[in-house]
């Protein structure tokens, strides 16, 4: 038997590729852990998640077929549970990126939970639509979908042979959620000081002087309208928002004219821009503070929303600041502050070099290794 046909067979299972985001960024990192790995998903539009999938193996479910859902993964929400029961991958290992979804996949073999968050829609149901979920629609329409999915949820959870937290935010979520205890392996992070930068058009009149930048999926949750509003009070100050999702229009068309926001940027641009900034803000509770660490590669501070992932990737007084509530008078404060301040780059840089992909992908060869040893 030749050492091709011994070795072990591990896929990768992620909800959805259908952005750009942290957790799409983590499955790249997974898939150069395993580069011989499958990648199995609900939905995969190339158009609008990262262009190094499409060297990938990948396989989707029959959702996939429908355009309007890879075109609006959210409108597949009542299909993706019963897309997951009949979709079964056949690895001795599979390594699911799940929040909310990829847990869910049958398999012939172990099951590597790396959990980003319990859904959110499912247990932080107003957090997530940014409002009571009785007040809208929408929010009617997951309230009655939550009891039989959530039973759903809890059941495959606990099919899992291990379970990974993103940050220990997220291990206590597991632990309250599901009763289950999970170690924390902390994502990688791509900031490429030294790597190529494109320079973007729309900022060539700012890069001298610098601008304040905050890279975020423009949801509810995110609070990036409540920084808009806080700039708006600081006329002598730039914010660049970098992000694209369903509340662009709104941010758009109240965008003061010291804020501008850029979209659909690749990594050459999001490194252009990081390089400018002097300071990353980030305003939202994050399952991980993966931003801060990406800008944190170029030497830059970050002034964070107290709570969630930042605790695990910012350090107070060295690498960042926090303030304590997502309001814009707390963030105008912040950036008052931080103007009066200086901060050490190489020591920022420091804290960013603790965060690499070797470390990460030695991880998940070691947490594999031991499920198999256990088969």
């Amino acid at each position: 038997m030749t050492a091709t046909s011994t070795r072990p067979r591990v896929a990768i299972a992620h909800d959805y590729l259908t952005q750009r985001g942290g957790a799409e960024r983590v499955v790249l990192a997974m898939l150069r852990a395993f580069p011989d790995a499958t990648i199995h998903t609900t939905l995969y539009n190339p158009e609008r998640t990262f262009p190094e999938f499409r060297d990938a193996r990948i396989v989707t479910t029959g959702l996939d077929r429908v355009g309007a859902l890879r075109r609006h993964h959210r409108v597949a929400l009542p299909f993706l549970a019963p897309a997951v029961n009949l979709h079964t991958i056949d690895a001795d290992v599979v390594l699911m990126s799940s929040s909310g979804w990829s847990h869910g996949f049958a398999t012939t073999g172990k099951r590597l939970v790396y959990c980003y968050s319990p859904a959110r829609w499912l247990y932080q149901t107003d957090t997530y639509l940014g409002a009571p979920a009785r007040s809208t629609p929408t929010g009617w329409a997951t309230l009655a979908m939550r009891p039989a999915l959530r039973r759903w949820d809890l059941r495959m959870a606990r099919r899992a042979d291990r379970y990974l937290a993103i940050s220990h935010v997220v291990r206590y979520r597991i632990r309250e959620t599901y009763g289950i205890d999970a170690d924390v392996v902390p994502a990688p992070h791509r900031g490429l000081p030294g790597g190529f930068r494109e320079p973007l058009d729309e900022l060539a009149d700012w890069s001298d002087d610098g601008y304040h930048v905050l890279v975020s999926r423009l949801l509810p949750y995110k609070n990036v309208g409540a920084c808009v509003e806080a700039f708006r009070g600081l006329p002598d100050e730039r914010l660049v928002i970098v992000g694209v999702g369903p509340l662009e229009p709104e941010i758009r068309a109240a965008l003061p004219p010291n804020a501008r926001l850029v979209s659909d940027l690749h990594d050459a641009q999001l490194q252009w821009v990081y390089a400018h900034a002097s300071t990353l803000i980030a305003p939202s509770i994050e399952d991980f503070g993966l931003t801060p660490l990406e800008a944190g590669a170029h030497g830059v501070p970050t002034l964070a929303l107290r709570g969630g992932g930042y605790l695990d990737t910012v350090v107070e007084g060295e690498t960042g600041a926090f303030f304590d509530t997502p309001t814009p008078a707390a963030i105008t404060a912040a950036v008052r502050a931080r103007a009066a301040r200086a901060w050490d780059p190489d020591l920022i840089r420091a804290q960013a070099d603790r965060f690499t992909e070797a470390r990460f992908s030695a991880a998940l060869h070691r947490y594999v290794d031991e499920l198999l040893a256990d088969s």
